[in-house]
């Protein structure tokens, strides 16, 4: 048995690094992309791609650019112990090399070539006439798959086949960590271009998924409806920007759609004759999490789509619970009945896309907020329970100096701000400015002293980006000391980066792995869009979207705000 197992591992080296070797295409386009940050250029670089890659190859190719897969296959730790294994390299050298390359993949492709150029070994053999990806991609799992020294032996003879550009993919492949800096709009643009085909009705196709292969993706790129299943899918989210005021001077305040911009999270609740489903905007099904929501769409019209907000609301209430009751139902594939009835789900309906089969995203929002007025009052009249179902409120405007007063009465309304929308809007796809508005509330803020300090990944790996702040549990003057508040990744510019890097490795106080700990000088301004009680947290208090909002170079740490600051404003949110 022993030596049917060692061909069989021999057989699957073979064809592993047969599959690799005719990688080359792929291997050529995520340079290109990773090297690139001109959007045309990217544009045109996968355009080019789609046109001339072989079906099976375009379809692996599309999943991997689109992000759906990304699963784990082998750590990085074990990748990292099978090339020190073989290579002799000493720990403290991968070490020293990750901290300046800041991802294990790379350090390991980095390594490993750097190794075989040393010593004997083998290299890539040259590249087959027809190059192609899926061999590889389908093939990595079984690799995976493999246990100790028979996996050990696979990738190192998968490594032995490639040069270093594709030994880098392959390994971030086999991490998880393949990501190269182009959005699932910039794919689908320069996908439907090679095709011929409107970017609209591709990204409809490729909502809720894309399993790859030859057929799926000839049918996919089909220039009519007919093979395509879209009975359940749905249809590209239309998305806001952020509020340019001077965009709206030379409109009327009539021309808008002015409504609450809730807390919960995007959702598209469908009812067709293949049955009922519930999308988030991140193309998730969730309708295990939300049966009473699947529930209320099949008492809907056949052939309705509802585009909404998916959250916490209990009948009687005049305003929805926080996002922290949301977040209890996420995620669960089977709620208890004493959950749902805790934390009731409801659906905020505030677009008709579909009636009766029909796609109504081309008429202006006018006109399907009239449809969806006539269809929440038929709702009504049934006898089902309503509590689920809420048509969201309109509020009226007459000049734009009411804008920022009614924004500032959001949070009592449960609201994180206002939505402005244009009457004469159609649905679009995506995000596209000019149309649909976000009016945020402002940000709460706190004053808080740096505390500790790691170092960030990827291009920023041998940088300290990632810090941990504190408030003042007591007086500073009569012995309070600081507890740990918040973490925040985002909000300064690069060269307040660097010179913070320099600060603190100047002033380490102590070592804890890859943390540092300084000397509590620098007091920074954190943004944040919320705080609730949690007890997970040292401080009790959990701290949503914190962010670095400036630099307080003028205020010593003594006068940095205190957990009593935090609990003021944490009552005083509704």
């Amino acid at each position: 048995r022993s030596a049917t197992a060692a061909m069989a591992i021999r057989r699957e080296n073979r064809a592993i690094r047969m599959g690799v070797r005719r990688m080359n295409r792929f291997s050529a386009l995520f340079d290109q992309l990773d090297g690139s940050t001109g959007i045309n250029a990217r544009v045109e670089a996968l355009e080019a791609y789609f046109r001339s890659a072989d079906p099976a190859d375009a379809a692996w190719a599309l999943a991997l650019l689109l992000g759906k897969r990304r699963r784990r296959l082998i750590t990085g730790r074990r990748l990292r112990e099978i090339c020190l294994q073989a290579t002799g390299l000493p720990d403290w050298l991968f070490e020293a090399c990750h901290s300046q390359v800041g991802d294990s993949a790379e350090t390991v492709a980095l390594l490993w070539s750097q190794a075989a150029q040393a010593g004997p070994a083998a290299s890539a053999a040259p590249a087959e006439t027809e190059p192609l990806l899926h061999p590889v991609v389908q093939r990595l799992p079984q690799l995976a798959a493999l246990q100790g020294e028979a996996q050990a032996e696979a990738v190192r003879a998968c490594w032995a086949a490639l040069d270093p550009g594709q030994l880098l993919l392959v390994n971030k492949l086999l991490s998880g960590g393949f990501r190269v800096g182009v959005s699932t709009g910039l794919v689908t643009r320069a996908l439907a271009r090679s095709a011929g085909l409107e970017e609209a009705l591709l990204a409809h196709r490729l909502m809720g998924g894309f399993t790859p292969g030859a057929e799926a993706f000839q049918a996919l790129l089909q220039a009519d409806e007919q093979g395509q299943e879209l009975s359940l899918r749905p249809y590209p989210f239309f998305l806001a920007s952020s509020l340019e005021p001077q965009q709206l001077a030379a409109t009327a305040p009539a021309d808008w759609q002015l409504e609450w911009k809730w807390d919960g999270i995007r959702g598209q609740l469908i009812h067709r004759a293949g049955g009922s489903s519930l999308w988030s905007r991140g193309e998730e099904l969730i309708n295990e999490a939300f049966p009473e929501l699947i529930q209320l769409a099949e008492g809907l019209p056949v052939g309705t789509v509802l585009d909404g907000e998916v959250i916490v609301w209990p009948a009687g209430q005049d305003r929805p619970e926080s996002f922290a009751s949301l977040q209890r139902r996420l995620g669960r594939k089977a709620p208890s009945a004493a959950l749902q009835k805790q934390c009731p789900a409801c659906f905020i309906a505030y677009d008709l896309l579909e009636q009766a089969g029909e796609d109504l995203r081309a008429q202006p929002l006018r006109q399907r907020r009239q449809r969806l007025e006539t269809l929440h009052h038929q709702w009504l009249q049934t006898g089902d329970d309503h509590a689920h179902l809420r048509l969201s409120e309109c509020q009226a405007l007459h000049d734009w100096q009411q804008l920022d007063r009614l924004r500032d009465q959001a949070r009592a309304r449960g609201a994180e701000g206002l939505m402005l929308k244009a009457l004469d809007s159609p649905y679009q796809v995506g995000r596209r400015r000019g149309s649909w508005w976000k009016h945020k509330l402002e940000p709460l803020r706190l004053d808080a002293v740096l505390l500790y300090a790691q170092a960030g990944s990827g291009r920023r790996a041998n940088l300290y980006t990632d810090y941990s702040f504190g408030l003042w549990n007591g007086d500073p003057a009569a012995g309070g000391e600081l507890v740990t508040f918040a973490k925040a990744y985002s909000g300064l510019d690069d060269g307040e980066i660097r010179e913070l890097d320099r600060w603190i490795r100047a002033h380490t106080t102590e070592r804890f792995g890859p943390v540092r700990a300084v000397e509590p000088l620098q007091v920074f301004e954190l943004a944040f869009e919320g705080l609730q009680r949690s007890r997970r947290h040292k401080c009790g208090i959990a701290v949503r979207f914190p962010r670095i909002s400036r630099w307080r170079r003028d205020k010593p740490a003594a006068e940095a705000d205190s957990l009593t600051s935090a609990l003021a404003l944490l009552e005083q949110t509704p």
